[in-house]
């Protein structure tokens, strides 16, 4: 008897079961005629921002519209720098570009994968001078200034946001949250002795509802947080060709808005997704109890006392990646790669110079990394025929 496919995500099921409330969405859209703007896409952001723990969520097209939107409205400007991550979907550099800055990056955490904030700090000391009278440091061998960090919540679980921001404060940075993969991520903050939702602790947060996030959409979605009312009425402006209202155009902006039909899926979602989190991190706890005897050959994801992660991806490092990914899918085990080739190694950025060994904790983990099943429906028996075909692989001699 052949045994059943497993998926890497399962969008079929939850679809399924939420039918209902999804149709009824369209039909009260297809009622009113709403389908740009209007009450569904004002009550997500209501929602939403309640959810982030943030005065303020603008629902715009995408997860890269969320970011670039936020970086023009934080004042990132034509000729900056944007310092980030080499381990990241693409998205986050083009933001950066497409604002018109420079992209530049900092090495991350080896255990977590996020930016590493010794190495941040290191950067400013080793490759910046301070301008003391424009409050800026400037990059010594380009002259152009170094005003915004974007740090990724990669995979789920927030970047050590506290000293993070404590380099920002003292070299003047906008922070922009990439938490594209965090919807509902928490991160203890020491300085302010409580936890912080993804998204509420930088001048702004961006989040993408790609389908495939533990909040997606039915189609592209995004929304930019903040507490920040200048930065929100920009946003607002950037999303809708400038317009303060109907052919009163303030500023020259983008077709970046929040579909009704698809503000109204989040919202009917929205209410699943603590759930959905907490199965997320009950898979998780069951990959890492039954892997456990496998380290040394097989490194588990690692999450720091400080985090609450979502799970958004299940990531493990091994020696022979190509075997391990090629055995599982021979056995009917769906896998991914998130990513294969750092940032600064890929062809879009050849003309900015970056050579191989610049950044090599990323690139040492773009090399082994490998996700494994994950989503809120895996079974106990599936999870379980994963874990045993790994282990068949890894143990194999060679």
């Amino acid at each position: 008897m052949t045994k059943e496919n497993i998926p890497f995500l399962d969008l079929v099921t939850v679809h399924q079961e939420l039918q209902g409330e999804l149709v009824e969405v369209l039909k009260t859209a297809l009622k009113s005629a709403g389908f740009i703007g209007g009450p569904m896409v004002q009550g997500f952001e209501e929602d939403f921002a309640r959810f982030c723990e943030t005065q303020f969520c603008i629902g715009v097209g995408s997860g890269t519209d969320a970011l670039r939107f936020a970086l023009i409205a934080a004042g990132v400007k034509f000729g900056d720098i944007v310092l980030t991550v080499p381990n990241t979907f693409i998205a986050t550099t083009e933001a950066i570009s497409q604002a018109g800055a420079s992209p530049d990056f900092v090495d991350i955490d080896e255990r977590a994968y996020t930016m590493d904030p010794a190495k941040l700090q290191d950067y400013f000391e080793t490759k910046c001078r301070w301008d003391a009278n424009s409050m800026r440091a400037y990059h010594r061998q380009t002259g152009k200034p170094v005003t915004a960090v974007v740090p990724v919540h990669l995979y789920g679980q927030m970047a050590e946001m506290d000293a993070i921001l404590d380099v920002a404060d003292r070299y003047n940075l906008k922070v922009i949250e990439d938490a594209c993969q965090a919807q509902g991520a928490e991160y203890f903050s020491k300085k302010e002795n409580r936890w912080r939702k993804a998204g509420s602790m930088g001048h702004a947060g961006a989040f993408s509802f790609y389908p495939g996030k533990n909040l997606g959409a039915c189609g592209e979605a995004g929304a930019v947080t903040t507490n920040d009312d200048a930065i929100a009425q920009t946003c607002r402006l950037l999303r809708d060709h400038g317009q303060s209202k109907k052919y009163f155009h303030d500023i020259e902006g983008y077709n970046g808005r929040l579909d009704a039909i698809q503000a109204g899926f989040l919202r009917v979602k929205l209410y699943h997704l603590p759930k959905w989190n907490e199965q997320r991190r009950q898979v998780a706890e069951r990959y890492n109890k039954l892997l456990a005897g496998a380290e040394g050959m097989l490194t588990l994801p690692h999450q720091p006392s400080w985090a609450r992660s979502v799970y958004h991806l299940y990531v493990v490092q091994v020696e022979d990646r190509v075997r391990l990914q090629k055995h599982l899918s021979d056995v009917g085990i769906a896998t991914g790669i998130h990513y294969p080739v750092a940032l600064h190694l890929t062809k879009a950025y050849e003309a900015l110079g970056f050579q191989l060994g610049e950044f090599p904790i990323a690139e040492k983990s773009a090399g082994h990394i490998l996700s494994l099943p994950m989503f809120p429906g895996l079974s106990a028996d599936q999870l379980e025929r994963v874990v045993t075909e790994v282990l068949k692989s890894i143990s194999v001699k060679t």
